[in-house]
Parts: C-alpha cells; sequence; structure tokens
C-alpha cells in the first residue's frame, strides 16, 4: 500500500484486513498521512525488533494484535491486544515481538525547536 494524501474527504479501513504478517522481520504500510499526522500499520514477525531510536514527534501506539515489550525511557510496558501508549517526542524507545504482533502508530505534527 503506498501513502495516501486525501484532503477534505473521509476515509475508511478495516485494519484487521491489512494485517500481513512477514516470515521474518517487519512489514509497515502507511495507511493515512497528511501535513499533521501519519498513520503507520506495523506487523512483526515474532522475535523481530526494533532497536532503540528516538523520533522528533510525539507518537501514540494502538495495539491490535499479538504480543510484545516496548521500552520507554528505561520502562518495559507490556504490549497486547488493546494497549494504547503515549510516546512523547524524543524519548528513547525500542520494541520487541514476543509473537507476531501488530500495532497502529500515529505521528503527530513535528514539534516546533525551543
Amino acid at each position: 500500500m503506498t501513502a495516501q494524501i486525501i484532503t477534505h474527504q473521509s476515509l475508511v479501513i478495516q485494519l484487521q484486513k491489512q494485517i500481513e504478517y512477514p516470515s521474518t522481520g517487519i512489514l509497515s504500510k502507511v495507511i493515512f498521512q497528511d501535513k499533521a499526522c501519519q498513520y503507520t500499520l506495523f506487523c512483526l514477525a515474532a522475535n523481530s525488533e526494533i532497536s532503540e531510536h528516538t523520533s522528533t514527534r510525539n507518537a501514540t501506539i494502538n495495539v491490535l494484535d499479538g504480543k510484545g515489550t516496548l521500552t520507554l525511557s528505561g520502562e518495559d510496558i507490556a504490549l497486547e491486544t488493546g494497549v494504547f501508549v503515549l510516546m512523547p517526542a524524543n524519548a528513547p524507545h525500542a520494541l520487541k515481538a514476543e509473537e507476531n504482533l501488530t500495532f497502529l502508530l500515529t505521528l503527530s505534527e513535528k514539534v516546533a525547536d525551543s
């Protein structure tokens, strides 16, 4: 799926139907983006990892399926279906999928330099 830029229109997608687990690694699909936000569906195969990094944008994780662990600013957070996490900009974070894991990542508008 390619990035979609839509203005003044509605978009309806059944996220469960978009889930595709790779045999290894990570599959990501940009569901929608505009100047303020980007919504990306992440599908991780069991035992996949995203190494520690930061983002200049606030972000949320909405877990749709599976289990994993998010390490956010040194704190381990159990990820399972239904968990919602708000990650502030510039917070170090890493992720490990303990089993197949799907989440919707929302990146907000970039934080202004202070």
